[in-house]
């Protein structure tokens, strides 16, 4: 369906009341423009905030909208098919940037202004609004993250609140976006004025060419979600993911990704990031951006690769108090198996997974340790570490984040690394990708003391039979539960 736009004349209703106009119009549009956001391609991160607007405040309508000079534009829309943008009425989004905190109409049809916006005279029939600003750190109000119902409703002020916190989260990706351009920006032109001094002028103007595209491509990365929705078939490996959130009300930090570097080369990383909330999931956002472009720079050195992710975060005004653990690595083809080439940066140790060279049917289980590795975002001089891991044909690779290693067994003790590793060697199953996420999953759902934070796994095997490059995220193995 081709979007429609909505408005007096679409909707059939006049404007009665003069459109409300901030005292700080000019400015706050001003800002607007500096986001360079409106009529922008959709973005899973905005999409998600819509639909959680939607299920915590259990309605079928919400939306994340920006306020320009006419015209009302849906940046995400939960329950609101087929349209784009509609015309700037008074009553609900326009009135709403016009305060400082939310607005809140518990219904539509006594409310003198409402009462005669199109949303509530039309079809839809809006009974509900609510809705709060989407602020600068300089105060000006680009639009709204809003929630609507047909039928008259009240809320509570934990609604607002959460309302609130979205729409920070808005904010902070609408920075995000402005502050990793920045970076990567500041970064292509310093490479740009080494290369004019050191070659001849043609191969400077190439390289400005080549800048161009990677400030382009990176650009367009920035569209990505937290998660990946799937997982990429990988010609002779199969791979398998899990996330659990520990709050269904809570952003987290933990991340993953598997993803093409050219010829027959793969790229992946899985890391976790400081705190919780709209900071974590701006942080988040950052940090898989940056690790996607430095991927393509150096897609055969993971050092370089978290080196560039750490200058990036050192470049944030938060500098110093937002940082991640990761671990980010290539797959190559390499006789009948898989060379995995894996840096790190202060995350625990991913595990490998082979049959029993002793044929006695048993697993053996191995962490890959990155000695002198050093968290990421934290110190301009931080250290990383890289190895070579060969997966032969039968065997596994397992990324986790610390949720795994921090959950408490049946006494009560912390699992650690260790005492993951003993469940693994303990399993009867096979060592596929699919079989060890599944078996993971399972073991930590039957834990007493239950989940603490949230824990995401990524799982690299390579199949005994050849030629079966499947990517696998199967309901046995829990894939990417955001419940």
């Amino acid at each position: 369906m081709v979007p429609q736009r909505l408005g007096a004349s679409s909707a059939g209703h006049g404007r009665d009341t003069p459109v409300p106009v901030p005292q700080d119009e000019e400015r706050r549009m001003a800002a607007v423009r500096r986001y360079d956001i409106l009529d922008t391609p959709p973005d899973g991160a905005f999409d998600r905030v819509a639909a959680l607007a939607a299920r915590l405040l259990k309605v079928p309508v919400a939306s994340v909208t920006i306020v320009d000079e006419d015209r009302i534009w849906f940046k995400a829309a939960h329950g609101l098919d087929g349209v784009s943008e509609i015309e700037r009425d008074p009553g609900l989004c326009a009135s709403a940037i016009c305060q400082d905190g939310a607005l809140v109409i518990p219904d539509t049809l006594l409310d003198p202004v409402a009462c005669g916006n199109p949303l509530v005279t039309g079809a839809m029939g809006v009974r509900f609004y609510a809705a709060a600003p989407i602020t600068t750190s300089d105060g000006y109000r680009l639009g709204t993250v809003n929630v609507l119902d047909t039928r008259p409703r009240l809320v509570t002020e934990d609604d607002t609140d959460t309302l609130a916190d979205l729409a920070a989260i808005v904010m902070d990706e609408l920075e995000l976006r402005l502050s990793a351009l920045g970076a990567v920006g500041a970064e292509q032109r310093r490479r740009q004025a080494e290369a004019e001094r050191a070659e001849t002028e043609r191969k400077a103007r190439e390289q400005a060419e080549r800048d161009t595209a990677a400030i382009t491509e990176f650009a367009a990365t920035l569209q990505q979600t937290l998660l990946p929705p799937v997982l990429p078939a990988v010609p002779g490996m199969e791979l398998a993911c899990h996330y659990h959130p520990a709050s269904v009300q809570q952003v987290g930090g933990d991340f993953y990704d598997v993803f093409p570097l050219g010829g027959d080369t793969w790229g992946f990383f899985l890391g976790d990031v400081c705190g919780k909330g709209a900071t974590a999931a701006a942080l988040t956002s950052l940090t898989r951006y940056t690790l996607r472009a430095a991927a393509h720079q150096h897609p055969d050195d993971p050092v370089a690769v978290l080196e560039v992710l750490n200058s990036a975060l050192l470049l944030d005004p938060a500098v110093g108090t937002r940082f991640c653990t990761t671990l980010y690595g290539t797959l190559t083809p390499a006789g009948d198996g898989v060379a995995v080439r894996l840096g790190g940066g202060g995350h625990p140790p991913a595990l490998h997974l082979a049959p029993d060279p002793t044929g006695t049917g048993g697993v053996r289980v191995r962490p890959v340790e990155l000695p002198g590795a050093m968290l990421v975002g934290a110190l301009p001089d931080a250290r990383f570490a890289a190895t070579t891991v060969h997966l032969a044909p039968g065997e596994a690779l397992l990324l986790y984040t610390d949720g795994l290693t921090e959950a408490r067994d049946t006494d009560g003790e912390l699992l650690d690394t260790a005492g993951i590793a003993a469940m693994l060697a303990a399993r009867t199953g096979p060592t596929t990708a699919t079989a060890v996420v599944a078996d993971t999953v399972a073991f930590l759902t039957g834990l007493p003391h239950g989940i603490d934070d949230d824990v995401a796994l990524l799982a690299l095997g390579v199949p005994t039979a050849t030629g079966t490059g499947v990517a696998t995220a199967a309901a046995s193995a829990g894939s990417a539960d955001r419940r």
